[in-house]
């Protein structure tokens, strides 16, 4: 989770929540989190993604050295291993975990620190599968970091990449080869509402995009920064259109240690996340936190299957549609600008107190 310095002190004028901006719309009702369970199995310290599944969870860690942590894990509702799915090869980057309606799990294998890989992934195991399947993917402008993945109602994966401002949309332009690159394309570009949610990492956590989850019915999709949670509202099975021409609600995180993972609980009802660590104490465990969606429905009975469930038959992706990004609504540049000078002085220290806690290879 680096952040360049150059990328970092754009955010302070792109983002910097000035008293004069709106905060954007926080949902109405909003209460403390509660905790769900502590995961202590040892393997599990640099978590990066989560969905929920059936009556537990699936994780993944970020880049890790130890072989033991390049797993794909299955949690019990009490946060207990109960299975762990090898991948064939060692993945490079793995930072986000996506569910599709039929069980079917993407793991994203697309972060990239420096911004010099050729090609990013996608791991996908279907429902039962022992092993997942591996697919490249190449950028049609070049290398991006991203640390976000959706999976569109049709099953479609959607890259959210990790950048100071509007960050960028990526779908399949193509059904996915095994054999060779499938190329990416622009679909649009999201620029979250401003925030003032405390977090460990000042202005800075409120910038970038590190993770991001679509409820079980489709109806809603929600994109986290290292502060708040931003949902859409996704019209006509549109996530794309949802992200880029709709206003979000937020969800404040306050100071999360380094939340990455965000998913919906299994009924819809809650927003759920982890975070990488928990905190400067030693030994410390990273602990699910629920945060409740007041008014919101339980999804209906019939979902999704378990990704313990038998294995279903592969599906051509379809072809994504192109959709350019609307046009911002107009910022209050003197506020900005009054209100990044006060803090300007304080950036740099910043951006290295961030570099010195975020654990990245």
């Amino acid at each position: 989770m680096r952040i360049p310095l150059v990328s970092a002190l754009t955010a302070v004028a792109l983002t910097f929540p000035a008293p004069a901006l709106a905060a954007g719309s926080a949902l109405a009702g909003r209460v403390a989190p509660a905790t769900v369970c502590a995961i202590g199995d040892k393997r599990l310290d640099e978590l990066s993604g989560m969905v929920a599944a059936g009556g537990g969870y699936v994780v993944v860690n970020d880049g890790v050295d130890q072989a033991s942590h390049r797993k794909i894990f299955f949690l019990d509702s009490r946060c207990r291993v109960t299975r762990a799915v090898s991948y064939p090869s060692r993945p490079r980057d793995t930072e986000d975990l996506a569910r599709a309606a039929d069980g079917t799990l993407w793991i994203g294998d697309i972060g990239d620190n420096g911004s010099s890989r050729t090609t990013v992934a996608l791991w996908k195991l279907a429902p039962g599968a022992r092993s997942p399947i591996l697919y490249r993917l190449t950028y049609p402008d070049g290398p991006h970091d991203a640390e976000a993945l959706l999976a569109a109602p049709d099953g479609t994966p959607v890259i959210v990449t990790k950048n100071a401002g509007a960050a960028g949309l990526y779908t399949p332009a193509s059904p996915l080869s095994r054999r060779n690159a499938t190329p990416l394309t622009r679909a649009g570009a999201v620029d979250l509402p401003p925030s003032t949610t405390s977090n460990p990492f000042s202005f800075l956590g409120r910038a970038y995009i590190t993770g991001a989850a679509s409820s079980p019915d489709g109806r809603h999709v929600a994109l986290r920064t290292y502060a708040d949670a931003f949902e859409f509202d996704v019209p006509g099975n549109d996530v794309v259109k949802a992200l880029t021409s709709t206003t979000p609600r937020r969800i404040p995180l306050p100071d999360e240690p380094q939340g990455e993972s965000l998913t919906y609980s299994a009924d819809g009802r809650s927003l759920l996340t982890v975070s990488e660590s928990s905190g400067e104490q030693a030994g410390a465990r990273p602990v699910i936190l629920r945060y409740p969606l007041p008014g919101r429905p339980a999804a209906p009975s019939a979902a999704a299957p378990s990704p313990d469930a038998s294995p279903s038959p592969d599906a051509s992706l379809p072809r994504a549609t192109a959709v350019s990004a609307p046009e911002q609504p107009p910022f209050n540049y003197i506020a900005v600008v009054a209100g990044a000078a006060g803090l300007l002085g304080v950036a740099l220290a910043a951006v290295l107190a961030l570099r010195s806690r975020v654990r990245k290879r």
